[in-house]
């Protein structure tokens, strides 16, 4: 049985939690515009930019290479939360599992903190665990701070 894991971390954010999770809930399309140094394009195979079950492939830039990611989308508004299921892509060639869960939590009515949390499972056991899209989705959050609080 290859290795799995779930890793946790929260960026504090400025602005607050329902802004922030407008933009990842709604708004993909700014990404390219807003944080273009890490995310090209992102793409609507299936449903809306906002509903629940939607099927949307995201290209990106990462550790200096250009690679894609389609993922299948969860909402949850009460919560603000949104889970991305990994579906196909690179990261899908190394993991069997590769979600991503965002949860917007408020803090005060300008401030917010991102918990994300990453849930891996290794196709194989030679396969690197994932931190270093962990330290990616990281830096997605927190470079989209300042292009949310200028809206």
């Amino acid at each position: 049985m290859a290795t799995s894991g779930t890793y946790v971390t929260e960026v504090p954010l400025k602005g607050s939690a329902e802004k922030h999770y407008k933009r990842w809930k709604n708004e993909n399309h700014v990404f390219p515009d807003a944080i273009g140094h890490h995310i090209q394009d992102v793409i609507v195979h299936e449903g809306e930019h906002d509903s629940h079950g939607s099927i949307r492939s995201w290209n990106y830039t990462w550790d200096g290479k250009e690679e894609v990611f389609k993922e299948r989308r969860e909402i949850d508004d009460e919560t603000k939360t949104l889970a991305l299921r990994g579906l196909e892509g690179h990261v899908m060639e190394q993991l069997k599992v590769y979600d991503v869960i965002y949860q917007f939590i408020p803090k005060s009515e300008d401030s917010c903190v991102c918990k994300i949390t990453l849930i891996w499972e290794k196709r194989n056991d030679e396969s690197p665990e994932p931190s270093g899209y962990m330290k990616f989705v990281k830096s997605l959050v927190a470079d989209m701070e300042e292009h949310v609080i200028k809206t």
